[in-house]
């Protein structure tokens, strides 16, 4: 079955990084983030899940739905950033297996 998706909706421009080890010199390392592409998607927000309750400022986590033309290069791990927003990808799948479109779980850290 092939999924409609208007391509119109796509009005977030989201920056998509991918982490990058850099050795601390101790024999560990340090995750930094680096963009790979920007590029259009539909964002949807799904849930909101509070994680600290009865705090005088509500902090959770808000998961979404992103919408995103097909890339074979988007895995679970990476982030899409738009602005100071960060959305942590959780899961990717291709919603009608055409490689058109992939939709992904994130979450986003509120605060």
């Amino acid at each position: 079955m092939i999924t409609f998706f208007d391509p119109g909706q796509m009005t977030a421009r989201l920056d998509l990084e991918v982490p990058v080890t850099v050795a601390d010199g101790q024999g560990g390392g340090l995750v930094s983030w680096q963009v790979a592409a920007s590029l259009w998607a539909r964002i949807e927000p799904l849930s909101f899940v509070v994680e600290e309750p009865g705090a005088s400022a509500e902090r959770g986590t808000i998961s979404h739905r992103i919408w995103l033309r097909y890339r074979s290069d988007v895995a679970a791990g990476q982030r899409l950033r738009k602005g100071e927003r960060v959305f942590v990808v959780r899961l990717v799948r291709d919603p009608d297996e055409t490689q058109r479109y992939l939709v992904c779980q994130c979450e986003e850290d509120a605060r």
